[in-house]
């Protein structure tokens, strides 16, 4: 059966080469969005595990699935090793639905979430590493120095002409060159031109040229690039819907009749019981990572769509220049990315279970709303051993909480879905306390049973004030909104313990005196092994016959 898109055909959609030039551009454009979510700042955040399991975990996998390309399928080592590369690939886009369907303990989940955010682009350049050198060597894997000069020109014009197109739209953000409205539009055009400019000068070094402009991108300080970001990030989940369609529908029958070979079961078996495994283990040596969470993370390594589009783009060019054996690329890679995926999300939830690396609840607390307040009590929970993040969707609020050592995120509940947000899966409490009640009340019947199953709390309304008794019993406070706390951290920002050692009646004697004070506000009580609750109207969660402490906001009483 004939392919839909033939290279020697001038008729339909992508008549000749268009098939060729669209896929390539398009890859172009997701490689760049790639690169521009690869920073220095969250690798040096990262632990030494995720490291390890990017950088030491991906030459396993290169070198491991390379051989066992070679050896199982009988393929060329040029071919088996590009193979190896564009497996290297898991990304976010596949790893999120699992950990948002799954709830796993922190320590998986963040080796996980971050091993696919920061793998994308490194396993993205290595296949385009390895496309060059065969490009280079025309299929061969001969080390003459006309192929090493071939290979060091593509590298040095990819990394030059990259790292020059960076610099260039920064200088013209800076200086705001750029019209708002043109933004996106001119970035996109630039990459376009820059990818087509590299090929011209090195033929084939389009795609490196723009893996190094997104990733230097991402490690300067450019303005509006979020906006780049977002925008580009939609774009490539548009371009990557049509490439599936285009490529699967390239694929002829005696492409799939190539996988009926037992070999490639052989193959597949390898890389998902040996290769996968022996990067993991061998990664996470020596770390806090138990036996049973390292088989966890070995089992859940689903292959990207990324990966998939590239093998397709690398396998129908190598397979046009007639490079001995490429045709094995594209169904031996959508093998793998299928295989993966369809088992991986098939079994996560059972292995989790019976390995226990599902988190039985979580302790995290999420507050919405980085204010002064909100600050001073995140800073408050960080020194008590709580995991919290601070979400806000002023920037200002969020640098000003980043800048004071807290883990903060820029979003708008409105218009941005939480729910892909990996971070916020492990949440087990919520507070809201913007100035807003509108956006608290939202937080509260939206995203209490995601992020705040364990106890979800806002702030008090103006309205429910003027109450003698306010019926909810999701408070924080009973008696001081947004304006009281806020006025109270400013003049006073500091967050006090009064111990109470003498039950419930001091108990309701102290927290008279503090109530008659506009500017100290009790928020938790503590009880003496360290657990946190909030005040109800009824009284504390806490075990009256034990000292506790009651945690205020604001001006010390004496």
């Amino acid at each position: 059966m004939k392919p839909i898109f033939d290279a020697n055909t001038q008729e339909g959609l992508f008549p000749g080469q268009s098939l060729f030039y669209f896929v390539s551009l398009s890859i172009g454009i997701i490689l760049f969005e790639g690169g521009l979510t690869l920073k220095r700042s969250e690798i040096r955040e990262v632990g030494s595990s995720i490291l390890k399991l990017i950088s030491l975990g991906s030459v396993i996998t290169f070198v491991g699935a390379g051989l066992a390309a070679h050896y199982i399928m009988g393929l060329s080592l040029p071919i088996s090793f590009l193979f190896s590369a564009l497996i290297i690939v898991t990304g976010p886009t596949v790893i999120a639905p699992i950990l948002q369907n799954v709830p796993l303990n922190k320590s998986v989940s963040t080796v996980l979430k971050w091993e696919g955010i920061l793998i994308d682009p490194i396993g993205a350049t290595a296949a385009v590493l390895m496309y060059e050198f065969i490009q280079s060597s025309q299929g061969g894997m001969e080390f003459t120095s006309v192929v090493l000069k071939e290979f060091l020109t593509i590298v040095l014009i990819g990394t030059a002409m990259g790292t020059f197109a960076a610099l260039f739209l920064r200088y013209l953000l800076k200086k705001d060159l750029i019209p708002h409205f043109l933004l996106n539009v001119f970035t996109l055009a630039l990459v376009l031109l820059v990818f087509v400019g590299s090929d011209f000068l090195a033929h084939e070094s389009g795609l490196l040229t723009v893996v190094v402009m997104g990733t230097v991108m991402a490690n300067l300080d450019v303005p509006r690039l979020s906006e780049i970001l977002y925008f580009k990030e939609s774009l490539s989940v548009l371009l990557i819907s049509i490439l599936f369609i285009l490529l699967a529908a390239n694929i002829s029958i005696e492409d799939l009749q190539l996988l009926l070979d037992t070999r490639v079961l052989v193959l597949f078996l390898v890389i998902i019981l040996l290769v996968r495994p022996l990067g993991v283990f061998l990664s996470t040596t020596n770390s806090n990572l138990s036996i049973n969470e390292k088989l966890f993370i070995s089992w859940v390594g689903p292959r990207g769509i990324v990966a998939a589009g590239i093998a397709s783009l690398f396998g129908l060019k190598l397979a046009n220049d007639g490079v001995p054996n490429s045709e094995y690329i594209t169904p031996l890679v959508f093998m793998v990315v299928l295989g993966t995926v369809v088992l991986n999300a098939s079994t996560a939830k059972l292995f989790a279970r019976f390995l226990r690396v599902m988190q039985v609840g979580s302790d995290s607390i999420l507050i919405v709303g980085a204010n002064q307040a909100a600050i001073l009590i995140a800073h408050w929970l960080k020194s008590n051993n709580r995991d919290v993040l601070l979400l806000d969707n002023s920037p200002s609020n969020i640098y000003q909480a980043k800048n004071q050592g807290l883990d903060a995120i820029e979003a708008n509940l409105y218009k941005d879905n939480m729910e892909d947000k990996v971070r916020l899966l492990d949440m087990g409490y919520m507070i809201a306390m913007t100035g807003s009640d509108e956006v608290n009340n939202f937080a509260i019947k939206e995203y209490s049973h995601i992020f705040g199953e364990k106890g979800a709390f806002r702030l008090i309304t103006q309205q429910e004030m003027k109450e003698k008794e306010p019926q909810p019993d999701n408070l924080l406070s009973y008696q001081d909104d947004y304006l009281n706390i806020n006025e109270a951290a400013r003049d006073y920002p500091m967050i006090h313990e009064l111990e109470i050692s003498g039950g419930l009646k001091e108990f309701e004697e102290k927290m008279k005196v503090l109530r008659s004070s506009s500017k100290s506000i009790p928020i938790f009580t503590k009880s003496s092994d360290g657990q946190i609750e909030n005040i109800p109207m009824d009284g504390p969660k806490v075990d009256l016959e034990q000292s506790f402490h009651i945690v205020y906001l604001g001006e010390e009483i004496k």
